[in-house]
């Protein structure tokens, strides 16, 4: 099968329990113009779960302010541009990097980007076990915190998570640290499975 394009989503509005945050539909033609981009159906997005987990917290952060120790701090409303991240090759994620960078040395933008971690277990058709980690769990940290340090790097070329890769190739400047990790549940047994969560943030240096 053909690489999937990245694609944008074909709704104006996202609606979370905190209020509604618009999309940014000036932005959206812009990278539709590139003539790179597609639009994402429905269906597709509402399969696609990983930035509806985000959207609540956006909304608190920027909505309500709940989030922010910052004195003086006011909130503004703020719209979404949902990009959706397909299989792609290393020149075409640098070309999206490209076509991305000025978004990203926007101090007005921010970026949330989701990527899968190890789904480990039979029903994700991935049992990989070293045994020297000692149980499973462990075996499964170990092989999480090997991909958290190397995006930590920030070496672009040496990690495949597509949509972090993406964000390394917009700008030079941008360092990653790692703030937690968790697993869905401590696999014990080959019949058991888990699902890996890390969260991040990453700043542009000045």
């Amino acid at each position: 099968m053909p690489p999937r394009r990245w694609v944008e989503i074909l709704v104006i509005v996202y609606k979370t329990p905190i209020g509604d945050l618009p999309i940014d539909l000036e932005v959206i033609e812009e990278l539709k113009a590139t003539g790179k981009f597609e639009l994402m159906d429905l269906q597709v997005d509402e399969h696609e779960h990983s930035m509806e987990m985000h959207l609540p917290y956006l909304a608190i952060r920027y909505l309500k302010g709940n989030f922010c120790h910052v004195e003086n701090f006011h909130m503004h409303p703020v719209k979404v541009v949902p990009i959706l991240v397909g299989a792609v090759s290393a020149d075409i994620e640098a070309m999206y990097g490209r076509l991305l960078a000025k978004y990203v040395d926007d101090p007005t933008n921010f970026f949330s980007v989701s990527s899968d971690f190890c789904h480990w277990g039979s029903r994700f058709h991935y049992t990989r076990y070293d045994k020297k980690f000692g149980s499973i769990h462990k075996s499964i940290e170990a092989l999480d915190k090997m991909g958290m340090d190397i995006i930590e790097t920030g070496n672009a070329d040496a990690f495949k998570q597509i949509s972090v890769g993406m964000l390394r190739n917009c700008s030079t400047k941008i360092k990653i640290k790692f703030l937690r990790y968790e697993q869905s549940s401590q696999c014990k047994t080959m019949r058991d499975s888990s699902v890996s969560h890390a969260s991040a943030a990453a700043k542009v240096d000045a």
